[in-house]
């Protein structure tokens, strides 16, 4: 897939998994969890299994992780992480960093402020080649 074919329709997903102190175990927890899914494939759809990062970082406001994957597997994230009663906001990764974070994404939990200063202007998104759109 070339960077040209990323639209909402075909784009591969993130999903942020947002933490606080009374949730870290939690999701350290889920994160285990999905790298061991990842680890014995049994997530085909999961591509990347991020570190947790105890402070906030670009847009997102709390500590988080995110994870990596496709469409194929939107459904079962969102139950991985309704299950877990996990705060996420899930997005694909298109040609459009702000609408990723905005319009086109789905919040679990309550949502939070992004900030939406430190995200691309619409046309461009530095995410596509810092995570490897090939690997999708």
């Amino acid at each position: 897939m070339s960077e040209s074919d990323i639209s909402a329709a075909k784009a591969p997903y993130h999903a942020h998994i947002y933490y606080d102190a009374a949730s870290r175990p939690r999701a350290e927890e889920a994160r285990r969890n999905l790298c061991e899914a990842m680890a014995g494939n049994d997530w085909p759809h999961l591509r990347f299994v991020g570190s947790l990062r105890d402070a906030p970082a670009g847009p997102h406001p709390l500590p988080q992780f995110e994870i990596h994957f496709t469409r194929d597997a939107l459904a079962e994230v969102r139950a991985f992480i309704a299950e877990r009663g996990l705060r996420a906001l899930i997005h694909p990764l298109t040609d459009d960093d702000l609408a990723d974070h905005t319009t086109l994404a789905e919040w679990m939990g309550e949502p939070l402020p992004l900030d939406t200063a430190t995200l691309d202007p619409p046309g461009r998104n530095q995410g596509v080649p810092r995570f490897g759109i090939s690997d999708f």
